[in-house]
C-alpha cells in the first residue's frame, strides 16, 4: 500500500497523474523560465547521518548546499561565482568536506578540502589533474589519483587526513585505469584499455610488489574491475564474455576461479556494495532508462522499489549504517530531485524541488521509445519528443545526436530539449549504430565507419518522422554535441541536401588536428581512439577524408556553432575555422564563443544565451523557408 502511495504521489509531482493530464492551453515559457529550474546531483551523508550534502546551480553555478534527511531548506555552503563547485563527500567523522573544481572548464581538477568556511587546495599545481578514489576502510586516509608526476598516467595517492601529508603508493606507468583497492590497502585493481571492445584486468599486490594479469583471453572482450569484498578475498568486475550485453562476476583470488553474480537482458552499467556487504546495489541501462536493482544479500532476494511510470530512481547511495538511503528520481517532464529512503519504516520524503512553479509539467511532453530501419535495415532505436502543436499538423523539427562517439541519448530531463519542443518542435534524439546499451554487436557497428553508416541512421531518422507524418518535410534540422556536433559538420558537408540546417555543440570539425592533441591524461585510451578513429600519423588521407573541414566548401546550408574557449577535447580552433570555412561560402553562419566555458557549459546565463540564441536560429531560418 505505501509503495502504492508512493507511486501516486510520484505520478502528481512528475505530471504523470490523472490531473496533470488535463491539458490547459498551451503555454510557451521563456528560456529564463526553463533556466529557473535547478540542477542538483549528487549525495554524501554527514557523519551523524542527519543531512546530505549536494551540488545544486540554484545560484547560477554549480556549489554545494545541505538538506536535512527528514526534509526542510537547503542550504547554500560554498559560494562560488566564477568556478563550479562539484561536491565529493563529508569527512568520515566530522562535518569537513571535499569537492572538486577546475578553472573555466579546462577539467584540470583540484581536490578541495572546505573547514568551516575556510578552503585549502589539497592537490596544487598548474597542469596537475587529481580526482577522489575513496576513503580508507579505517576513516584515517583517502586515496586519489593523479597526473602530477606524469602528465599522461594517473597514479595512486594516499593522503593522510591528520596531517593533509600524500605519499605515492603505485605508480603507474604502463597506461593503467585504476578501478579499486582492498579494504587492507594491499591490493589494487587495474584495467588496461586495449580497443573499446577489449580490455584486461590486472590485480597489483603491494606487499609483495606483484602484478597479476586476472583475465587472459582471445578475441575481444572487455573486463571492468569493480570492488573488492571486505575480507579481500573475491574481486567484483563487469564483463561481456560471451555475451552482447555486460554481467557482473566475481573472482577468487584464493583459487583463480570466476563465477557469475548478477546478470540481465541489458548493460549492467554499474554494481557497488553498501557500507557491510548487506546490500549490492546494481544499475541496469534498460532501453535506454535506467533500471536500479537493490539485492538483500541475506536472502538472495531484490528489494521491492516503485516502478515510476516515464520516470527513473539513479544515484542510488546507502548510509554507512545501511538504514537510509539516497537516490535521485527524474523523468522526461521533471528534472532530477533529490529523496531520501528509510530502511526500516519503508518512508521516502522529497527533499530537493527542482521544477520552476512557473511550469505546468503538462505543457512539456514525454518521451518514447521508438525504432525504425535504417538503410541497411538496421533497427536504430530512438527517443522521441512529440509537441502538443503537432495536433494541428505537420511541425518542424530536429534530429538529435549525442556525444562519444559510443554515447547514448537516454530517456531523463534536458532542459533544452523541452523548451525546443515547447516552441512546437519535434525533437528524435537518435542511437545511432555505435551506440551505447544496446549490446557489443550494435556497439561495434560504427568502427571504421564514422560519418558514413551512423550518419545515414540519422538521415533515415528524419525520414522516419516525415513517412510518420510528423515532420513538416522542408523544416527539418540537425542538433548534437561533441561527436554529435561532428556528425552535424559531416551532415553538411557529406550529405548537404540532407537538412534544412544545422546545430553543432563544441563539435569536430578536424579529425587529424583532434586526434594529435587529445589532453595528455587521455594517454591510456590513446591507442584504443586510434584503433576506432584512425592513427593520425598513418591514416592521415582517411581521416581527411571524414573530417568534415577539409570538405567545408561543399556546405551550403545554414549553420549554428556553440564553443566554450577553454574546452580540451575539441579545441577551439576547430570550431573557428569551420566558421571561417563555411562563411566563405556565403552561407549564413552563426558563431556563439563563451570564453568561461569548457566541454560543456556549466554557468546559467551561459546557457540562457546558448539555448536562446538556438531557438532563434532555428525559428529565423525555418521562418525564412516560407518566405
Amino acid at each position: 500500500m505505501k509503495n502504492l502511495l508512493f507511486l501516486v504521489m510520484i505520478g502528481l509531482l512528475l505530471g504523470c497523474g490523472e490531473k496533470a493530464e488535463e491539458m490547459p492551453p498551451l503555454q510557451q515559457y521563456t528560456i529564463d523560465q526553463f533556466m529557473n529550474t535547478t540542477s542538483v546531483f549528487g549525495s554524501s551523508f554527514s557523519p551523524d547521518e542527519s543531512k546530505i550534502l549536494f551540488t545544486s546551480d540554484a545560484s547560477g553555478i554549480y556549489n554545494a548546499y545541505t538538506v536535512p534527511v527528514g526534509g526542510g531548506e537547503a542550504e547554500q555552503i560554498t559560494f562560488s561565482d566564477s568556478n563550479s563547485i562539484f561536491i565529493t563527500s563529508y569527512f568520515p567523522e566530522d562535518e569537513r568536506f571535499l569537492y572538486r573544481s577546475d578553472k573555466g572548464g579546462n577539467e584540470i581538477w583540484h581536490i578541495y578540502l572546505y573547514d568551516n568556511g575556510e578552503v585549502r587546495d589539497l592537490t596544487p599545481g598548474e597542469k596537475a589533474r587529481s580526482t577522489f578514489f575513496g576513503w580508507s576502510k579505517d576513516k584515517k586516509s583517502f586515496f586519489y589519483q593523479s597526473n602530477s608526476r606524469d602528465p599522461r598516467y594517473n597514479d595512486l595517492y594516499e593522503m593522510e587526513i591528520a596531517s593533509f601529508e600524500s605519499s605515492m603508493i603505485f605508480q603507474n606507468d604502463e597506461g593503467f585505469n585504476l578501478s579499486s583497492i582492498s579494504d587492507d590497502k594491499n591490493l589494487i585493481a587495474l584495467n588496461k584499455t586495449i580497443t573499446r571492445n577489449n580490455s584486461d584486468m590486472y590485480v597489483f599486490n603491494r606487499a609483495a610488489q606483484n602484478l597479476s594479469h586476472l583475465s587472459e583471453h582471445e578475441g575481444d572482450i572487455n573486463y571492468f574491475p569493480v570492488s573488492f569484498s571486505n575480507d579481500n578475498s573475491t574481486l567484483y568486475f563487469l564483463t561481456d564474455e560471451n555475451s552482447e550485453f555486460t554481467y557482473l562476476k566475481s573472482y577468487n583470488l584464493s583459487d583463480n576461479k570466476a563465477s557469475t553474480v548478477e546478470k540481465s537482458d541489458w548493460d549492467i552499467m554499474y554494481s557497488y556494495f553498501s557500507e557491510n556487504e548487506n546490500y549490492r546495489v546494481s544499475g541496469i541501462n534498460n532501453d535506454a532508462k535506467t533500471e536500479i536493482v537493490i539485492t538483500d544479500m541475506k536472502t538472495g532476494k531484490p528489494l521491492e522499489l516503485p516502478q515510476l511510470p516515464n520516470a527513473d530512481i539513479t544515484s542510488v547511495n546507502m548510509a554507512d549504517s545501511e538504514s537510509i538511503m539516497t537516490f535521485y528520481v527524474n523523468g522526461s517532464r521533471s528534472p532530477s530531485n533529490l529523496y531520501a529512503y528509510d530502511m526500516k519504516s519503508k518512508e521516502y520524503r522529497k527533499l530537493t524541488d527542482s521544477m520552476n512553479k512557473d511550469i505546468n509539467p503538462a505543457h512539456l511532453v514525454e518521451s518514447t521509445i521508438v525504432r525504425y530501419k535504417s538503410f541497411d535495415g538496421m533497427e536504430i532505436p530512438a527517443v522521441m519528443y512529440t509537441p502538443h502543436q503537432a495536433k494541428d499538423g505537420k511541425v518542424p523539427a530536429l534530429v538529435w545526436v549525442h556525444g562519444g562517439p559510443g554515447g547514448q541519448s537516454r530517456v531523463g530531463y534536458n532542459p533544452l530539449i523541452q523548451y525546443l519542443v515547447n516552441h512546437g518542435y519535434a525533437i528524435l534524439a537518435v542511437n545511432n549504430r555505435g551506440s551505447s546499451g544496446y549490446g557489443r554487436t550494435f556497439f561495434t557497428a560504427d568502427d571504421r565507419n564514422h560519418g558514413q553508416g551512423d550518419l545515414q541512421d540519422c538521415i533515415y531518422g528524419k525520414k522516419y518522422m516525415i513517412d510518420s507524418g510528423l515532420a513538416d518535410p522542408d523544416k527539418v534540422g540537425i542538433i548534437g554535441g561533441s561527436y554529435g556536433g561532428f556528425m552535424v559538420l559531416a551532415a553538411l558537408a557529406f550529405q548537404p541536401e540532407a537538412f534544412e540546417l544545422g546545430v553543432n555543440i563544441f563539435g569536430v570539425s578536424n579529425w587529424l588536428r583532434t586526434l594529435k592533441s587529445i589532453p595528455p591524461w587521455w594517454e591510456a585510451f590513446r591507442e584504443a581512439l586510434y584503433k576506432e578513429m584512425g592513427n593520425p600519423e598513418t591514416d592521415e588521407e582517411y581521416l581527411r577524408s571524414i573530417s568534415p573541414l577539409f570538405h567545408a566548401d561543399k556546405i551550403k546550408r545554414p549553420l549554428m556553432v556553440l564553443q566554450g574557449a577553454n574546452d580540451p577535447r575539441v579545441l577551439k580552433v576547430e570550431s573557428d575555422e569551420i566558421v571561417d570555412a563555411v562563411r566563405k561560402n556565403e552561407v549564413p553562419v552563426e558563431y556563439l564563443l563563451f570564453d568561461d566555458e569548457g566541454h560543456g557549459f556549466s554557468k546559467k546565463e551561459n546557457r540562457i544565451e546558448a539555448y536562446k540564441g538556438i531557438l532563434d536560429f532555428v525559428n529565423y531560418h525555418f521562418s525564412a523557408a516560407n518566405q
